[in-house]
């Protein structure tokens, strides 16, 4: 038995190209991350494998400061990570990205892994992280279009 998993769609006018030089930009991720307030820093190099930024999740008064890595990058294609929300969740987060008419297909795929995230099972579960990504990747979308 797994953890709670989301996957979702959205294509983007824009190359795969230049989406991924947004998911390149640390900084973006507090604007299309739902929930992520502020980027705090990033490693120099990111985002080579091993590498991590620093951010601060929260939701009303409730932050939390922890980092997100990269466990797999492959340029403009792919970038898998693995975020970190500690003590509520550990997640994998991959996007994929393919060339599409006139732009760019985005997949984005979230595993709960650790944390209470990970026990909690079921289509509820799945159903708020599909909902939350499926905004993420509108802001995504926002971004890459808008150049």
């Amino acid at each position: 038995m797994s953890g709670a998993v989301a996957h979702n769609e959205i294509h983007v006018k824009a190359r795969p190209s230049k989406v991924f030089e947004v998911l390149a930009d640390p900084q973006s991720y507090a604007t299309w991350v739902v929930g992520s307030k502020e980027v705090r820093g990033a490693d120099s190099t990111w985002p080579a494998k091993g590498t991590r930024f620093h951010h601060t999740v929260g939701i009303g008064p409730l932050n939390v400061k922890d980092h997100t890595s990269v466990e797999e990058v492959d340029p403009p294609r792919r970038l898998v990570l693995r975020t970190k929300v500690r003590p509520f969740a550990v997640a994998r987060v991959s996007l994929e990205l393919r060339p599409e008419r006139g732009g760019t297909r985005v997949r984005m795929e979230e595993h709960a892994i650790g944390g209470p995230a990970a026990k909690i099972y079921g289509f509820c579960a799945d159903l708020l992280m599909k909902g939350r990504n499926a905004e993420a990747l509108r802001r995504l979308k926002a971004l890459a279009e808008a150049g």
